[in-house]
């Protein structure tokens, strides 16, 4: 809805969550710009000191990389009694827009982790959109980091369902309601009930997996400053795609990991990453080149950005409704 909204020209900047894409895969559907900033980089007090062992970032979706700057400067920070804060940035992120991000070294991908099938367009986006880097004057080269991609997809997926049982139990309590199935869309309830055989120490793992994969991954930018790759592994797609009645949640997720196959890494590692609306399709759909940054470096995400703003703008485009 916020993308959505954004696109349409309704508003110049709407607020966005992410667990495991929800600010960058609509960005991408919708032709927006939308940043997952650092693990905590905004806080979210008073109520909670992070979401789900830090897979969660707030923030927004915004029309210019300008807004979405001047925006996080606005909100950012730690407050009294945050469990840890994001690195200090060096000077206003507003003050990146515009200045030169120099040579940076990029690494692209258009393979993925799981082995998933990327579409064509997409495979064209993402080439498109190392190219325009290129020419850009960066380095430019195809790497991966290596990683335990199956383990680390395992480790998200029962940290977001232990995140929804969690986020369901919790607002029972505060509101003093016992949550019951017809309350709920299918595939919330099915997760929820999930996460409830996921024990303490197995949700433990999980987030030891996570962290064990922020290193790997951690060491991949010892050598490169981004790694790009497009934000989804399918143009957008019908209402409905995702349906769910019954069975195991998990295997949706699992599709869902088809379509969207690189976000989650980021509410793996805490790492800063972007979705910008730099491609379109032959049939009018747009779809995002996703760069991930090294941990705490949203400056040089908003220089990027501003500098392909600049190279290819999308401010003027508006969906065909």
């Amino acid at each position: 809805g916020s993308a959505a909204a954004v696109a349409a020209g309704v508003v110049p900047m709407a607020h966005g969550n992410d667990a495991g894409g929800s600010i960058r895969i609509p960005a991408s559907c919708c032709g927006v710009f939308g940043l997952r900033p650092t693990r905590g980089r905004n806080p979210l007090g008073p109520h909670y000191g992070d979401l789900m062992s830090g897979m969660v970032s707030e923030h927004a979706l915004t029309r210019s990389v300008r807004d979405s700057a001047a925006l996080l400067d606005a909100t950012s920070g730690a407050t009294l009694g945050d469990p840890y804060p994001a690195p200090p940035r060096l000077r206003p992120f507003a003050e990146e827009i515009g200045a030169d991000p120099g040579r940076l070294r990029i690494a692209f991908s258009d393979s993925t982790p799981l082995g998933t099938e990327l579409d064509p367009e997409c495979l064209q986006a993402v080439r498109d959109a190392a190219a325009l880097c290129s020419d850009l004057g960066h380095e430019v080269v195809e790497a991966s980091p290596n990683y335990d991609a199956e383990k680390t997809w395992l480790a998200v997926t029962k940290a977001l369902s232990t995140g929804v049982a969690w986020g369901i139990d919790g607002w029972a309590r505060r509101l003093g309601k016992e949550p019951v199935k017809e309350q709920f869309e299918p595939f919330v309830w099915a997760y929820r009930n999930r996460a409830m055989n996921i024990s303490g120490p197995e949700y433990l793992t999980a987030v030891e997996d996570m962290q064990r994969a922020s290193r790997d991954i951690g060491g991949f930018f010892a050598d490169y400053d981004m790694w790009l790759t497009p934000t989804i592994g399918q143009p957008p797609v019908p209402l409905g795609t995702f349906a769910f009645s019954e069975g195991d949640p998990f295997e949706l997720r699992r599709r869902m990991a088809t379509f969207s196959p690189y976000t989650y890494i980021a509410n793996a590692t805490g790492n800063p990453a972007m979705s910008i609306p730099l491609y379109w399709t032959d049939g009018g759909l747009p779809v995002g080149a996703h760069f991930l940054a090294r941990y705490g470096d949203e400056s040089t995400l908003f220089r990027l950005a501003a500098q392909l703003e600049e190279a290819r703008p999308w401010a003027a485009r508006r969906p065909p409704v």
